[in-house]
């Protein structure tokens, strides 16, 4: 083996890390061999983090940012889009015909109750003036009974 020997600082200097690199050499193979399995190990516990803050951004965080930006492409936008009030307007008419229909039935019913009680009045008049004259006929003729009677008695007295 040869041994050089450098006449100038920097030829020193060289030489001296030369050496060292030669005996740092097996020490850096070492350190890049941990080094590796540290990040190795870092990217396994570190994939699903990322995953499940890649899902919460789109679950959560994706339609809020979505929200905004299209309420204010709205708002800029010199173009209006087709107006969305015709389920509030079916829905009011809805409401609406609900209302005049239940009138209609209240008033329909009213009259009916009304239509009843005066058929009802009308029902116990009729009856009561039916049994008014089934009295008068039965007094009637229980008087023309009595009399026959009492003239049956008097001819067989």
């Amino acid at each position: 083996m040869v041994i050089e020997v450098p006449t100038t600082w920097t030829g020193r200097m060289k030489a001296q890390a030369v050496r060292t690199g030669r005996r740092m050499a097996p020490m850096a193979d070492q350190a890049k061999l941990v080094a590796n399995r540290r990040v190795e190990d870092a990217r396994y516990r570190v994939a699903p983090m990322l995953e499940n803050a890649a899902h919460r951004v789109e679950d959560q965080l994706a339609p809020k940012v979505s929200y905004v930006l299209t309420t204010a492409a709205d708002r800029v936008s010199p173009v209006r889009r087709k107006s969305r009030q015709w389920p509030m307007f079916t829905l009011m008419t809805g409401l609406a015909l609900g209302a005049v229909g239940y009138m209609f039935y209240r008033r329909n019913a009213q009259q009916w109750t009304d239509h009843m009680k005066e058929s009802a009045s009308d029902a116990s008049r009729w009856v009561s003036e039916k049994s008014d004259r089934t009295r008068e006929t039965a007094d009637q003729a229980g008087a023309t009974m009595s009399s026959t009677a009492d003239e049956a008695s008097r001819k067989m007295s």
